[in-house]
């Protein structure tokens, strides 16, 4: 009895391949789109009511920044590093545009200020910086909000020998900052029991005046899953363009010779 040409050994093993190609494919694609919407719904949270929890519970040292920490209030002790004081320019408050007055923070003991990493925090917001605000010194005890680093595409400092960047990105920060930084940075929650908060004579940022975390929160992961898709799509075009083949080359006069 003659086997089918799509039915031998050989064709069934192409289509176990195929299957699992295309259903790889397709599992891992609705995976990343997963990935993508959960991301989507972590930047939507608002966090900034929670109850404080440690820094190092929320952000650590060398981690890229999690999305569950957008607006998470954290507390930390460090000592400030005041020569390293920048100015955020055009940020709002209310209908006036001035500066975010912001400086590092070494988290750790005193003792080990000058080797541990340091907190970008954002002490509160002025109209001008001419002259320069004052800025704390010594040991700080805080409670925060925590951020994501910004970095709008075709923003760049103009000038980058002196302390006033456009936006809060690790890039522009680290010029000033002789020690390695978070991958993020803080804003002072002026209503907590601060000791050295270094917001006297500041205007308070609050946490609604930070910018939105971008839109295009975990786009990678989408994009991702459309090249699973597109994968699929290929494998499945690809095996039923081989199972083509093969059923036109059965039925070619050649072929019917040797059968018969």
């Amino acid at each position: 009895m003659r086997v089918p040409v799509l039915l031998r050994p050989v064709a069934l093993g192409a289509h176990l391949f195929g299957l699992f190609c295309v259903g790889l494919a397709i599992i891992l694609g609705f995976w990343q789109l997963g990935s993508w919407q959960d991301q989507r719904d972590e930047g939507a949270t608002d966090r900034s009511e929670l109850e404080a929890v440690p820094l190092a519970e929320a952000l650590g040292p060398d981690d890229p920044f999690p999305q569950d920490a957008v607006s998470r209030p954290v507390t930390m002790v460090g000592t400030w590093l005041p020569d390293s004081t920048l100015y955020v320019e055009g940020r709002d408050s209310g209908d006036r545009t001035g500066y975010w007055v912001m400086t590092p923070l070494a988290v750790g003991e005193e003792a080990d200020a000058a080797e541990s990493p340091a907190l970008l925090v954002v002490r509160g917001w002025v109209a001008s910086i001419d002259p320069r605000p004052a800025t704390p010194r010594g040991q700080a005890e805080l409670t925060a909000w925590l951020q994501p680093p910004e970095g709008t595409a075709g923003v760049t400092d103009s000038d980058r020998s002196d302390d006033v960047i456009p936006q809060v990105r690790l890039g522009d920060a680290i010029q000033h900052v002789d020690q390695d930084l978070y991958g993020g940075f803080a804003v002072v929650d002026v209503d907590a029991d601060n000791i050295n908060a270094g917001t006297e004579g500041l205007e308070p940022v609050g946490v609604d005046e930070v910018p939105e975390v971008a839109a295009t929160t975990g786009w990678r992961n989408l994009l991702y899953g459309l090249e699973w898709w597109i994968f699929a799509g290929f494998a499945a075009f690809i095996w039923l363009r081989w199972c083509r083949d093969e059923l036109v080359a059965a039925r070619t006069p050649d072929a019917v010779a040797s059968d018969g």
